[in-house]
């Protein structure tokens, strides 16, 4: 399999493409606040699941799935943060929110899966 075959980085691809274009409209202020912060843990979503991919070992994988879910709570974090400072609506928020949920639900899936004899990682 390859990485870009998992559901799961796809989505957190495409979580980090959202976010990063949804802060380049921000001014300047809030780019270099919480923007940095909300682009840096969504990008960290799709690393971390794609470092772990490319370990050698079952366990080494979940580690960085491990760290990839933290990113994933900081990102919804940050976010809410965001809409509290009305820097997104609330209606965007919740767009994000369900994203983030799915992912949640996919990366626990991927992490309960990884080391079964089902899954190959190359």
């Amino acid at each position: 399999m390859k990485l870009s075959e998992l559901e799961v980085f796809n989505l957190a691809m495409e979580l980090g493409e959202m976010v990063w274009k949804e802060v380049l409209a921000w001014d300047y202020f809030a780019k270099n606040t919480i923007g940095k912060q909300v682009v840096n843990s969504a990008d960290s979503v799709a690393a971390n699941i794609a470092e772990g991919f490319g370990r050698f070992h079952y366990q080494e994988n979940k580690h960085f799935c491990y760290i990839s879910r933290g990113s994933l709570t900081e990102t919804q974090v940050w976010l809410k943060k965001a809409e509290n400072r009305n820097l997104i609506t609330i209606e965007v928020l919740q767009i994000y929110n369900d994203k983030i949920d799915l992912l949640h639900k996919r990366l626990n899936a991927y992490i309960k899966s990884i080391g079964s004899k089902n899954i190959t990682n190359k």
